[in-house]
């Protein structure tokens, strides 16, 4: 299959280009940061798919100043003929009719990200302008786009540019003020995307450009998975060298790396066709079942298993693996289309890994006692913790145990309560006399709570101020853990902005994404930003939440130094206010200022908690001073 072979009739057309504008979500999943990112994600797809079937070796990325973005590849050029049926050029088709494409019939794209074939008209129809540059057969083919309509025809010329690009697509826009409102790339989102794209597709070089701050960053990794393992675990004591395969059966192209280090936390990554599937689904199901019976068969088998029968807990402790699968078509489901939903490829996973790791096991006997010795040790300490786990999951244990720490709220709608997690029993006082009772809870909780990276479950539910706040939330921990049954959708940590706040803050964050991560996920988890002073002139009271507003209400206010009847307060802790003004700056929706802890990196997340919450000293030393600088205001 060449250039040749990709041409007009290979674009099919389901249907017109019309709602998008008046309906973005349905296309784009919300209007706010996910959704203008996920515009650069339906482009870049594109460019990836002519990467998967060997068309294409680099792609730009830039961000403009005007908040536009470009992304070029080196692909074959989208088709620029007559499409027969529209007497249109392909190009045309493909950036205004929705549902056009080259990926329906599987002939020109066997495998594809961008699926729904929505992807790049929905970008033009939702940005204020696109400019679309083919590149083909030696000549440069150029159109421009405004809110979704052209503006000009097609316009050809001979290409005169480098060898290098002398076909490809080079697409650049700017994403419609009306519907996003003001917005701004955020070039670190962008970056995972293509660090992830690269380690996926082995050799692909992807450049990102920021013309806002003159940042350049290249991803290209030639150990695609290996790579993908290897920057998972930095900083982190692995027990063996990668094991990774491939195979295919059946069209389904599966690409898997494993490796266990000596944490306590699983860590998988599961793609499909490159897009990523945070809900899991069939393939997910597949590695983790093989895993399971893999592991137990050796260990029997090799009698490394005295006594001992693992389960899928035990068998992921410690485990950082990459699932990465490509499949003709994809069906996803779930709460966030991220779900894949493919029955037959269960099976398929299933088989393939436990084929490959029993050969690598039976292949590297020093690597397979290292596994299993730390597999071992995980289903001894469950058993420890299953006594914990029992009383956590009773009934009765929030009666039981609760009634003098948490106070509870009225409504019955998990969607409408709030839980405000307070440091210390003074705050705890304050906010239960300023809070609403019909939908805000107030949990205090004394002192530090466990370093949960440090520790394994069962002492981790020994924990009091831990199986408190788990009774409370009502939804299990760990692999009990049940979205559905979780009594608050809006969990606020609450602490002084203060170190010792910052880190009680820390640890709860920490105890949040390792053992109640679909709290996390789905955008339940909040941090109070309480204010730093006070400044009150005549009948007028301003509050400041930062040193920048600080500065700015005392100008607005006209207060200079020294002036008489103004009233400065500085706060030092939240048990400073009274109810009054607890109530005003950080608990009433209408004017309290609460910032949404968001998961858009796991990988860097992961990260971050285990240098600066885990057993490794030097790591953590490295990031404080390589970081200190950025720290401008540090109240102690």
């Amino acid at each position: 299959m060449g250039e040749e072979s990709y041409t007009a009739k290979d674009i099919q057309v389901l249907e017109d280009l019309t709602a998008v504008r008046k309906r973005p979500s349905m296309y784009i999943g919300d209007t706010s940061t996910r959704g203008l990112h996920h515009l650069v994600n339906e482009v870049l797809d594109n460019s990836v798919d002519e990467a998967i079937i060997g068309f294409c070796t680099a792609i730009d990325v830039i961000i403009h100043p005007d908040n536009s973005v470009t992304v070029n590849d080196n692909g074959r050029g989208i088709p620029v003929d007559l499409h027969q049926e529209y007497n249109l050029p392909a190009v045309e088709i493909v950036l205004t009719k929705l549902h056009a494409g080259g990926k329906f019939d599987h002939k020109v794209y066997k495998v594809a990200g961008g699926l729904h074939g929505v992807g790049i008209s929905v970008v033009n129809a939702l940005s204020e302008w696109l400019e679309v540059e083919v590149r083909r057969n030696g000549h440069s083919y150029f159109q421009r786009y405004e809110r979704g309509s052209p503006v000009s025809g097609l316009k050809e010329e001979e290409y005169t540019g480098d060898t290098n690009g002398s076909s490809g697509t080079k697409i650049r826009f700017k994403p419609d003020g009306e519907i996003f409102g003001v917005y701004e790339f955020d070039a670190n989102l962008i970056a995972t995307r293509l660090r992830e794209l690269a380690f996926l597709n082995k050799g692909l070089s992807i450049c990102l450009k920021d013309e806002r701050t003159s940042e350049e960053k290249r991803f290209k990794y030639e150990g695609g998975i290996a790579s993908f393992l290897e920057y998972l675990n930095r900083d982190k004591h692995v027990l063996h060298r990668p094991i990774l395969f491939e195979d295919e059966k059946d069209n389904v192209k599966v690409e898997i790396g494993i490796q266990y280090n000596d944490s306590y936390v699983e860590n998988v990554f599961s793609f499909v066709n490159n897009v990523k599937t945070i809900e899991g689904g069939k393939h997910l199901s597949g590695f983790k079942a093989a895993l399971t019976r893999a592991l137990n068969e050796y260990g029997r088998a090799n009698n490394l298993l005295k006594k001992v029968s693992l389960d899928g807990e035990d068998v992921r402790e410690g485990l950082t693996a990459v699932i990465s699968l490509k499949l003709p078509e994809p069906q996803f489901e779930g709460q966030t289309k991220t779900k894949l939903g493919n029955s037959e490829v269960k099976g398929i996973v299933e088989s393939i890994v436990r084929e490959y790791l029993w050969d690598f096991l039976d292949e590297n006997p020093a690597d397979a006692v290292a596994i299993l010795q730390k597999v071992a040790e995980a289903a001894r300490a469950r058993e420890a913790a299953r006594h914990a786990r029992e009383i956590v999951r009773k009934k009765d244990f929030i009666t039981d145990s609760l009634p003098g720490k948490l106070a509870d709220c009225s409504e019955k709608d998990p969607a409408k309560r709030e839980l405000y997690i307070v440091e210390g029993d003074s705050a705890g006082g304050s906010a239960k006399q300023a809070r609403d009772k019909n939908f805000q809870a107030i949990l205090p909780i004394r002192g530090k709570i466990l370093n949960v990276e440090k520790a394994r479950l069962d002492k981790i539910l020994k924990s009091t101020e831990i199986r408190t706040l788990v009774t409370a939330l009502g939804a299990g921990i760990g692999e009990d853990f049940d979205l559905q049954k979780v009594r608050y959708h809006k969990v606020i940590i609450m602490s002084d902005a203060d170190v010792d706040g910052a880190h009680i803050r820390t640890l709860l964050l920490t105890f949040f994404y390792r053992y109640l991560q679909g709290l996390v996920n789905m955008n339940h988890v909040y941090i109070a930003l309480p204010p730093l002073y006070m400044v009150k002139k005549g009948q007028e009271t301003r509050y400041a939440f930062s040193e920048n507003e600080y500065v700015k209400i005392l100008d607005t206010l006209q207060v200079k130094e020294g002036d008489t009847g103004v009233k400065i307060q500085r706060y030092k802790g939240l048990g400073e206010m009274n109810a009054e003004q607890l109530w005003e700056t950080t608990m009433n929706p209408l004017t309290r200022c609460i910032k949404r802890v968001t998961l858009e990196d796991a990988a860097e997340a992961d990260w971050l908690f285990s240098v600066l919450m885990g057993e490794e000293v030097e790591p953590r030393k490295n990031f404080i001073q390589a970081h200190a600088k950025e720290v401008m205001v540090l109240d102690v």
